[in-house]
């Protein structure tokens, strides 16, 4: 079963400049991964999302880079998942352009 978890958005703490460090700015993060599905075992998406933003809101990290394997850490130890692809997205960051990072 794969599940996507697309537009996830919300502000929070994230990066290394001073400005980024005391104004909370909005991310964007995509998430999507598989497991094995049974009708007793599945992972609830709610839980998911849930459990990114408050990550993210919580560590207030300074580098995307490190928000994701902390993310990854967090949901592989937690769920049964096979394949995870996760992308933070700063859209407003930079005037002319919006910035992300994946794994």
């Amino acid at each position: 079963m794969r599940v996507k978890i697309e537009d996830l958005t919300f502000d929070c703490i994230i990066g290394i400049l001073p400005f980024e460090r005391e104004k909370e700015q909005r991310v964007i993060i995509n998430c999507s991964f598989s497991y094995n599905f049974t009708n007793s075992e599945f992972i609830d998406y709610s839980k998911v999302a849930l459990d990114i933003q408050k990550s993210m809101i919580k560590n207030k990290f300074e580098l995307i880079e490190d928000a994701l394997l902390d993310l990854k850490k967090c949901l592989k130890d937690k769920y049964c998942i096979k394949k995870l692809n996760l992308t933070i997205q700063k859209p407003d960051i930079l005037a002319n352009c919006k910035v992300s990072v994946s794994l």
